[in-house]
């Protein structure tokens, strides 16, 4: 086998074995429970007609650019916890400034969107500036960051909040209809209308992969995240790249709320959608920080968030069952990783091995390989 299937193949069989680990644990589960594992995986794996396949497509939309915000981040070898706070003030902003409208038509929209990106990439840039200068911790600033942010954006949501009559639910100006970003359907009938921001996400996706693969900035981001020795003796700046890593990362954060304020919501409210930036943490794990990896991994977590809805109903089980699911998955993916990296390791060595044995020159006095056989008779 050549050097690049096997390769290949050792990059698909850590998340493949963490998830049929995921799975064979999860069946467990249902079974000490008491619960019929067979009609909730029926359900589970079933095909989803379009409504739910619109569903689908539309969260893994937002949880594939949270899993790029903190993708971002672990290539830098920073651990960004704190995408949750990031999108949650990117969403608010964009939300503030899209509904006064102070642009016409899809010129508000980019000033909503760059609004966005510099409010998340500001509030991520705090963690970097503090890792850089006073060797603060990411995890632990970053988390600190969250509660803050969720506090800032009810206080200030309050300021700039309009209330709907008879309701008690809080809301920011609704954007002008100018100023969405259109769907597109994928069927007929309602709710089958897939968000426009997904051409948003596959161009973040597309730029991810070319900054860090084709350019002397990325190159210099993976060499910081691999070894910092390595950086400084190539004359890198560690404390520069700590906080543009940051920066970039938060930028993208500001972006994870942005397909359902221009799809769905159209304002910022008490009731937005929240959890969405520690779900990219166990994205990015599962799909090794590779666009294309965290577009599959985004895609199975929406799927199975999508298909456990009717759990209650059709089986008699909470749905609570994926997020055990879930969370196995964020661990067995880890140690699968770590299994199939040592194997590597060891199938490398082997053939290292193998190679050194096969070129080895006679030993002295031997018989030399050009001799006739007669001679060596």
């Amino acid at each position: 086998m050549s050097p690049r299937a096997t390769k290949f193949l050792l990059g698909i069989a850590a998340p493949v074995l963490a998830l049929v680990t995921a799975f064979a644990i999860t069946s467990l589960v249902l079974i000490a429970a008491g619960d019929p594992a067979g009609e909730v995986w029926g359900q589970i794996l079933s095909v989803p007609e379009t409504r739910k396949l619109t569903n689908i497509i539309n969260n893994a939309t937002v949880l594939y650019l949270s899993g790029l915000a903190v993708a971002i981040g672990f290539r830098m070898n920073l651990f960004n916890i704190g995408v949750d706070g990031q999108y949650r003030v990117g969403a608010f902003v964009a939300a503030v400034v899209a509904g006064e409208a102070w642009l016409p038509g899809y010129l508000n929209t980019l000033l909503a969107v760059a609004a966005a990106i510099l409010c998340g990439a500001a509030w991520a840039g705090i963690a970097g500036l503090l890792r850089a200068t006073r060797g603060v911790s990411e995890v632990i600033s970053t988390i600190m960051l969250n509660f803050i942010a969720t506090s800032l954006v009810a206080f200030f949501l309050r300021k700039a909040a309009v209330r709907v009559e008879g309701s008690n639910s809080l809301g920011t100006k609704v954007i002008p209809e100018g100023s969405r970003i259109p769907s597109f359907s994928i069927g007929s009938g309602p709710g089958t209308e897939v968000y426009g921001f997904l051409f948003v996400a596959i161009f973040a996706g597309f730029a991810f992969w070319f900054v860090l693969n084709k350019t002397r900035f990325g190159f210099d981001l993976r060499a910081t995240g691999q070894s910092t020795t390595a950086a400084v003796a190539n004359g890198i700046s560690v404390k520069k790249m700590t906080i543009l890593a940051m920066l970039i990362s938060g930028g993208v954060a500001g972006l994870v709320g942005l397909p359902i304020l221009f799809g769905s919501a159209y304002s910022y409210g008490s009731t937005f959608q929240s959890g969405l930036g520690f779900a990219g943490i166990a994205i990015a794990l599962l799909g090794r920080n590779n666009p294309i990896g965290i577009a599959i991994g985004a895609l199975l977590f929406s799927f199975l968030n999508e298909q456990s809805n009717a759990l209650q109903i059709l089986v008699g089980v909470s749905p609570d069952i994926v997020a055990i699911t879930q969370g196995v998955i964020v661990l067995t993916v880890v140690i699968s990783y770590e299994i199939v990296r040592r194997y590597g390791v060891r199938l490398e060595q082997q053939h290292v091995a193998q190679a050194l044995a096969s070129e080895a020159p006679p030993p002295p006095g031997g018989p030399s390989s050009a001799e006739p056989e007669e001679v060596r008779a």
